[in-house]
């Protein structure tokens, strides 16, 4: 039988990463892509069964000729993980017009960039699944987040939108909203993070989710997302006074 293969955005750091190592150890084929071509060969030189395809997910064009050539290469393609993001969290406490617009151009149309890619491929495969990355930052709004939590909000609600359209091609949409994981972009944040987790630990769970169970959204540490989920259904008066306590002491 011939390896499984994945498409990981996002590949050459954090959870993209992590996820990569943990397939190929698992001996899938892994197509790695990402701006940073040098930590890509670097993923691509250690692990014989990873395979670097440098990419800017910002290009559409460039999404449909890299799954190309992927689909070159390996042939059959199973899961498709996209988890581009990017978070200036200096810039996010003022409405920057173009800070928020480079938010939404490489969090979300950069994700669905990436779908639009391999949309046909799986509709005429009838078998597969496209993941698509989020955060908590996108189940309610935050303090100081002006674009990053807005384009994590849109992400979650086109994942639920494919979910029927693809539905009907027998292809799975999975969404992926992860907790606090220590990555470059975390590093970022000036606050505490509770329940800051390794990229190691969310490929871990995510692998879990993705191979072993059939379950729409891989959220985690479970601690954190099932807080945050309660804190969804209360009403706004009560939210914003719960949050706003819980944040007053935040470094500004």
């Amino acid at each position: 039988m011939s390896k499984k293969t994945i498409w990981i955005t996002g590949g050459s750091t954090g959870i993209g990463k992590a996820l990569a190592i943990k397939f190929a150890n698992k001996g899938w084929n892994v197509a790695v892509s990402a701006r940073r071509t040098e930590l890509l060969n670097e993923l691509s030189n250690i692990y014989e069964n990873i395979s670097a395809f440098p990419l800017d997910v910002t290009d559409k064009k460039k999404c449909t000729e890299v799954f190309d050539e992927i689909k070159n290469k390996f042939e059959n393609i199973d899961i498709c993980f996209f988890s581009t993001g990017t978070w200036n969290p200096k810039k996010e406490k003022d409405i920057d017009i173009e800070q928020i617009e480079e938010v939404f151009r490489v969090n979300f149309f950069g994700t669905l960039n990436s779908i639009k890619a391999v949309e046909q491929y799986f509709k005429d495969k009838k078998s597969g699944i496209i993941t698509i990355v989020s955060s908590i930052a996108g189940y309610r709004g935050l303090p100081n987040s002006t674009g990053y939590g807005p384009s994590k909000s849109a992400l979650n609600n086109l994942t639920e939108s494919l979910y029927f359209d693809f539905k009907r091609s027998n292809v799975r949409i999975c969404l992926v909203s992860p907790g606090f994981i220590k990555t470059p972009m975390t590093d970022k944040n000036n606050f505490k993070m509770p329940f800051l987790k390794t990229p190691e630990y969310a490929a871990d769970q995510i692998y879990d989710g993705l191979v072993n169970k059939n379950i729409f959204e891989i959220h985690f540490p479970k601690i954190l997302t099932i807080i945050l989920k309660l804190f969804s259904f209360l009403p706004s008066k009560i939210y914003f006074s719960l949050v706003g306590k819980l944040t007053k002491y935040q470094k500004k």
